[in-house]
Order: structure tokens, then sequence, then C-alpha cells
């Protein structure tokens, strides 16, 4: 049974030459740019279907659609250019698989107290009791609350609701055109044996041996033993290490940058790395050490909302990117690829003259969006 343990160690890596990283980042683009006309499109998934829920933030985008339901996914579906869906599976006490983002669900008790569970103690019938059901409008769901990373407790509130989901309705309910990024999500302040890790994935293999069909699957985990497992357990699916590539230290060496990720995934015989954008942009050389292993990489995080991010990325190498704003995005990125030409003649080598050559060619950037972009990395590496 998995016990508790110490948390993350509060930190981050060290801050790396920012003259050194431009050069790196300028070679990136100027290598990336050359072969563009050669590389596949990049690949859009929606984070949590057609993005995570931000129950705080001014912006309304974020509070459309409640995230990891049928509802979310279908939406991100229905978006032209969206390849796959990411969502978090988890397995209930009974063994069901369910998708659901937090460890802890949370509700408002009839007497007004607030309360907390954690996910995987639920029966899948107590999981699937919280929020509104659609299915059986004769019941009255129990209220869902969300606790934020500031300790504040919401009301889990958004424009268009939907009730909470298991994997097998996600496999029997959502646009068969889209794939699937299955996040095998574990409690960072949790132990876990093997055997029980072996006993949860199996629940979830059970499911989509079931139900997949001819589906594409992308399995990933921050939980380095969770994503060694499933490679043995399976090798019909391509599996990912989920990385924050040093922007956040762990006890667990293997979890802090994304060299560690690329010994980590050698070793196992994984296909790919999901990395913090942050990581990239601060390491560029790394997207090299992750290619040079034949792996794929892909992208997270709240800087892929930003189109001029996305698209230096597209640039520097990277495959795909998890995105909330998944209509703006996979607009901007139709419009990367319309904006593709050859390299013109006399391109400056410095990284700022690089850097506004390919912002000029980027359709529909104002001037204060290319002044942003020459002023990314720098101020993400300090």
């Amino acid at each position: 049974m998995a016990q508790l343990k110490a948390g993350p160690r509060k930190g981050t890596a060290a801050v790396p030459d920012i003259a050194a990283q431009l050069d790196l980042a300028s070679a990136c683009i100027k290598g990336g740019e050359a072969m563009m006309m050669g590389r596949p499109a990049l690949v859009v998934i929606g984070h949590r279907g057609k993005g995570m829920n931000a129950l705080a933030s001014p912006d309304e985008r974020l509070r459309e659609v409640k995230e990891n339901t049928v509802r979310s996914f279908n939406d991100a579906a229905s978006v032209s250019g969206v390849a796959y869906v990411e969502f978090d599976v988890q397995v209930t006490k009974d063994g069901c698989p369910i998708i659901f983002h937090d460890n802890f669900i949370f509700t408002q008790e009839q007497d007004g107290e607030i309360t907390g569970k954690r996910v995987t103690d639920l029966r899948l019938d107590e999981f699937l009791s919280y929020g509104p059901q659609i299915k059986d409008q004769g019941k009255v769901g129990r209220p869902l609350l969300r606790k934020l990373k500031d300790g504040r407790i919401l009301r889990w509130d958004v424009r268009c609701d939907d009730v909470l989901c298991t994997l097998q309705e996600a496999f029997e309910d959502v646009d068969t055109r889209v794939g699937f990024n299955v996040e095998l999500k574990f409690d960072d302040d949790l132990v876990y044996q093997e055997g029980e890790l072996t006993g949860i994935l199996q629940s979830i293999l059970k499911v989509v041996s079931e139900h997949a069909r001819d589906r594409p699957i992308i399995f990933s985990s921050f939980q380095p033993d969770a994503a060694r497992l499933m490679r043995k357990l399976q090798d019909g699916y391509p599996v990912y290490f989920l990385t924050n590539g040093g922007t956040q230290i762990y006890a667990d060496a293997r979890r802090n940058s994304l060299e560690e990720a690329v010994r980590l995934c050698v070793a196992c015989g994984l296909q790919g790395i999901v990395s913090e954008a942050r990581a990239v942009f601060r390491h560029p050389a790394a997207i090299v050490m992750v290619k040079e292993a034949g792996l794929s990489l892909l992208t997270y995080g709240q800087l892929n909302n930003v189109p001029e991010a996305v698209y230096m990325q597209h640039l520097m190498g990277v495959d795909g990117v998890i995105v909330d704003l998944v209509q703006e995005i996979t607009e901007a990125v139709s419009e990367f690829a319309a904006a593709v030409a050859p390299a013109e003649p006399g391109l400056e080598d410095g990284s700022v003259g690089m850097l506004e050559t390919v912002a000029k060619r980027t359709p529909n950037f104002s001037q204060r969006e290319i002044s942003f972009l020459l002023r990314l990395i720098p101020e993400l590496v300090q």
C-alpha cells in the first residue's frame, strides 16, 4: 500500500549562462528553420480536453467547459488540427480507472462543512456522485469544489458543465478521430511499491485492450517507475516520461533535469519525453540530446498558450505541444505552416537578427508581439 513520503525539495536548478544559451537557441532555430519543409507538422494536444480549469483566473476561456470530461474531449476534437486530448487517469478503490486530475476531491456537506477525500480511496459509485448527474435527472450530485495551490477552496463553476467520467466512457463516447494522451497519475507525496504500481497499470491496460480499437494512444507519467513498468507490461503503445526538467527539484534525481529524463528513457526503452516548456527554453541544448537519443519531445505549461513561444519551440525541434487555449493555438500553428519559406540570403548570424527574421515571417504578429518574442528566452533564463 502506498505510504506518505517527504515532498519535493523546493528550489530550482542553477541558472545557466545567458549568452551561451542564446547562442544555442539561435543555432537550434537556424537548424530548425532549414528543416521545416521536411518535418512533420507540430502536434497539438488539448490539455485535459479543451483546456484545464483555472477557477481563480480572470481569463474566462479557462472556465469554458469542465476539464477531463467527455464534453471537453469532444469540444477539443471538434477543433480542426487537434490530434490528441490529454487526460489524467487514476484507479478507484474498487479497481476502476477514472479520469480526474487532483489527488483529493472536495465537497460541501449539508451542514456547511467542507470535506475532502483522496480520489483513490473512493469506490466508483462514490466518485461519480460528485458534480452534476446529467445521466440521472432525478439524482442530485454532491457539490464539487476544488482546492487551489494557494489553499483556497472554490466552487468548481464553469460555463458548460458535465459529469465525471471513467476511462471506458472516454473510449466509448469521444470522437474516434482524436487520439488519447493517457497520463498515469500518481501522488508525489506517496511511496508506491512495484506490485501496487503494476496492479494499477494492469487495471488501466485492461480497459485499453478492450476498448481502444484503432485509436492512437500515448502513455505518460511523472512517476519514473510507473513509466518504466508500463513499457515493460506492453509494447503496443509509446510511453513518454513527464518531467519538470529542473524547474522544480525532487528527491528522486530522475525527475530533476532533461538529461536525467533522457537517461531514463534510454535505459527503459521509452519513446519520448514530455517536458515543461520553460525547461526547453532554459536549456535548448537538451533538445539536441533528446533527438540524438532517438526520442520524441513534447512540452506542456502556460507558455504553450502563447503562439510565439509555440512557434519558437517548433523551430527548435519540439514535436508537439499540450495546450489549454486549443482554438487559438491550433489556428496559430496552421498559420506557422503557411509561413514556411526558404531562408533569405544574407541572414544575420546574431541571435537578435535571427529571431527578428523568424518573427517577421510569422503571420499576423504585431510589433509588440515581436518585441515579446525577442525578450522571451533571456527573461526565462533569468
